[in-house]
Formats: structure tokens, sequence, C-alpha cells
């Protein structure tokens, strides 16, 4: 009697294991499946077929894919002109400028044309080596610089300033940015 009640036991483990491995399967193919959505156009084969998902795996699947959406978002190029002042915030790791730059740029581009010295001020936060950020903030205010020559700016009229770590409190992406102001 106690190998029929193993054997049943046994069966039932191998049940659940299995189920285990297809759910755990389900949420990674999910994944891959969203994380690819916008790259490869063959997939729309695949979407077209039913899938059978637990509720659980897709909420899963769609609580990452927000959050990776809102981190995507919170990391990307993008400018905002406050009181005068010309913010360029920074992708992590990057020296590029977000689009719009010479639209942003105008009224301080104007204020140069009338004699006004423009000053940029680069920014890096606190995370990793300190030297590389430097270096990073360097590399985004001369490509902030380059933009104003490209607008007619000459290079008397700007004045670079040594990039600052922040040590306030603050994110990470309000530290990763260069300022252009009026003087």
């Amino acid at each position: 009697m106690s190998q029929d009640d193993d054997g049943q036991q046994g069966l039932v483990l191998t049940i659940v294991f299995g189920l285990i491995a297809l759910v755990v399967a389900l949420v990674i193919g999910v994944g891959i499946y969203q994380s690819g959505k916008d790259i490869a156009p063959a997939t729309a084969l695949a979407a077209s077929a039913p899938a059978v998902v637990p509720v659980a795996a897709t909420a899963q699947a769609d609580t990452a894919n927000a959050a990776n959406a809102a981190q995507a978002a919170s990391d990307a190029a993008s400018i905002k002109v406050e009181n005068g002042v010309v913010k360029f915030y920074f992708a992590t790791g990057k020296a590029d400028l977000a689009a719009g730059a010479g639209d942003a740029l105008a009224d301080v581009v104007q204020g140069a044309k009338a004699g006004r010295k423009l000053v940029i001020s680069g920014f890096h936060d606190a995370t990793g080596d300190a030297a590389k950020n430097a270096e990073l903030a360097k590399q985004r205010a001369l490509a902030v610089r380059d933009a104003l020559k490209a607008a007619g700016v000459t290079e008397q009229q700007i004045e670079l300033k040594k990039p600052e770590q922040l040590t306030a409190s603050g994110s990470n992406a309000e530290a990763r940015r260069v300022e252009v102001t009026l003087q």
C-alpha cells in the first residue's frame, strides 16, 4: 500500500511542478514578446494566435512593463525652460541633446545677440566614478555650447563653468543636466 501512496504523491508533485514550469514559461514568454513588440514585426503573427495566460502572470508583466516605461521616460533626454534658464536633461551615460534644442535656446540666443553673456553650468550626480561623471558633464556642456555656436553665438559670449556635483536631495535625472543662463 505504501508504494501506491508514494506513486500517487510522485504523480501529484510532477503535475504541480509541471504547472509551475508552464506558468513561469508563459510569464517569460509574455515578457519577451512585450519587450520585442516594437522591434520585430514578425511577432504580429504570434499575436493573432490565442494564448492562455494566467491573470496573475499578465498583471505581473504589465507592472514590469509600466516600471520599465517609467524608467525609460525618466532617463530620456529632455529640455525645460524655467524663469529664463534653459535646462537640458540627459540620458544616463549620454551627451546627446534632446530634440528641439534650437527652439529652447531662442530666447538666450536673442539675449546674446543683444550683447549679454551666456553661462553654461554642468551638473552630475554622485553615483559611479566621480572623474567619469565630471568628464561626461563636461561633454554635455560642450554639446550645449556647440548648439549655441551653431545658432550664431560667438565663443567670447559663452562662459563654461566647471561641472558641479549635486549633493542635495533630488533625482539622478535632475543631476544630469546643463543649464544656460543670461548674465
